[in-house]
């Protein structure tokens, strides 16, 4: 496998599971992100006042960020095929009791609910991880990651159109029913149609499960502090339904306070799992550097966080700005999800050829200067001018994510699942913070705050990240040693 020549239109061996799982993540991304554009018709049959259609967006998002961690240990511990095929037969089975909910209240808790299906993205990383090789694995992630991704526009071109063929008012309810029991048999055949490792591979497992494991002090304390944005992120999402209004105040501090403790007991399990690297140190050969995680997962933040930030908002500053039609606007915005077809695999292949740091260095100049100049736009430049600037921030920001990914598999084989998930989890972070800020502030300020946060994270590039070794070492079942590739 390790000198077999990478042919994208091969349906044999790795290039095999490939295509099947970039598809399993399309389906799951169908049915999970496919409520944005079949909201209208939901809004309109149901008689959803804004905010209510703006919470249930809201909420389909909120699971997503404690899921891709909670993913990340189960795929790590029973192995990609299993979690994969879990994820899109109770996500297509969740996604259906959604379609027929008959009250607000079911629609919100059960979307709150199947948020963890958007958690369906880290499984894939491990099984493309375990079936091609380090100098194939840029290449390999993002056309996974970014042909999956494309599953949100195949919602928005084929459920719109399904639900008005009905032409009544459960037709939303149809449409989502249709897709979902199409995630759920493709679920099923690909429990059938893959394996989770090569024949005479070992699938490599951690030692501990609750948390990651950690190979010196200083990484245990760096881990603790690292998961505090995740907890933030979820307090600003209560804070950003308290202030829609639909949930009171009570309500909104019973949360802050469930996330409170349920954050320390994540420290008390880390401690747990972790506590003995404070009197037995980590053999050297057995170490990684969380650093290295850290730092992908601001990396991730930036990249992903602006690429869901941006779509979101896309249309309406064209619209806002520049006085487009909204039907213009929305077409000249619904380039930039295009994007992820080719930028995305750019970014993992150009990792893959010249070096997983200095592509991320240059991705970053690239997205710090794109942003950086729109935060100086102004309403009288040239609208086409203006689309040409956020093309070119597009294709740095996707081209980002491949590049993160193409490093995420090479740091520790055996938690690849929770380096994935912890990462995934901070790309939704960023997203949060992003449209937060968009929320309160004009776009230049908005495009300006993306460009210097990504500055900052292009420091922490330059002066922290290392380049992957020439091979990272794995525990064998009886105990011997093996040392893998990653060069």
């Amino acid at each position: 496998m390790d000198n077999a020549k990478f042919n994208l239109f091969s349906f044999s061996g790795n290039t095999r599971i490939l295509h099947l799982t970039w598809f399993a993540f399309f389906m799951s991304f169908v049915v999970w992100l496919g409520l944005g554009p079949i909201m209208p018709f939901i809004q309109e049959a149901l008689s959803l006042t804004n905010n209510q259609a703006k919470v249930l967006l809201i909420l389909n998002v909120a699971m997503t960020i404690p899921a891709r961690i909670i993913i990340g240990m189960l795929v790590d511990k029973y192995g990609p095929k299993i979690m994969y095929t879990a994820i899109l037969v109770l996500g297509g089975s969740t996604s259906i009791a959604f379609a027929w909910a008959t009250s607000y209240e079911e629609l919100a808790l059960i979307r709150f609910l199947s948020g963890f299906i958007g958690a369906g993205f880290v499984v894939g990383i491990r099984m493309i991880a375990e079936w091609f090789p380090a100098k194939q694995t840029g290449l390999a992630q993002g056309i996974y990651g970014g042909w999956g991704n494309f599953g949100s526009a195949g919602a928005a071109l084929t459920l719109p159109f399904i639900a008005s063929s009905f032409g009544d008012e459960n037709g939303w309810r149809y449409a989502i029913t249709f897709a979902s029991l199409a995630t759920i048999i493709y679920g099923i055949i690909y429990f059938f149609s893959v394996s989770d490792t090569p024949k005479g591979s070992t699938y490599f497992k951690p030692k501990k499960t609750g948390a990651m494991e950690i190979t010196s002090k200083f990484d245990l304390y760096l881990y603790i502090v690292m998961n505090i944005p995740l907890f933030l992120a979820l307090g600003v999402i209560a804070w950003k339904v308290f202030t829609a209004g639909l949930i009171v105040s009570e309500t909104v501090f019973m949360i802050y306070t469930t996330l409170g403790i349920v954050y320390l007991l994540q420290v008390w399990k880390i401690w747990q799992v972790n506590s003995e690297i404070l009197s037995e140190p980590v053999p050297q050969l057995h170490r990684y550097k969380f650093k290295q995680v850290a730092i992908l997962n601001w990396a991730y933040f930036v990249t992903f966080g602006t690429e869901l930030a941006v779509v979101s908002i896309l249309a309406m500053f064209y619209v806002s700005w520049f006085e487009l039609p909204k039907i213009t606007a929305a077409l000249l915005a619904g380039i930039y999800p295009f994007i992820n077809l080719f930028a995305r695999p750019a970014g993992g292949w150009i990792s893959d050829k010249f070096g997983r740091k200095r592509t991320l260095l240059i991705v970053f100049v690239g997205i710090s200067a794109s942003f950086l100049f729109l935060g100086n736009v102004d309403k009288s430049w040239s609208v086409e001018f203006i689309v040409a600037i956020t093309i070119i921030a597009g294709i740095f920001s996707k081209a980002g994510s491949g590049a993160v990914f193409a490093m995420v598999p090479l740091i520790q084989r055996r938690m690849t699942g929770q380096i994935a998930g912890m990462t995934g989890a901070y790309g939704n972070v960023g997203a949060v913070i992003f449209l937060t800020v968009n929320s309160i502030v004009d776009y230049d300020a908005f495009f300006m705050f993306i460009g210097v946060v990504s500055s900052i994270v292009f420091i922490a590039v330059i002066f922290f990240l290392e380049e992957p070794g020439n091979q990272m070492a794995e525990v064998l079942p009886d105990g011997t040693v093996q040392m893998i590739d990653v060069k």
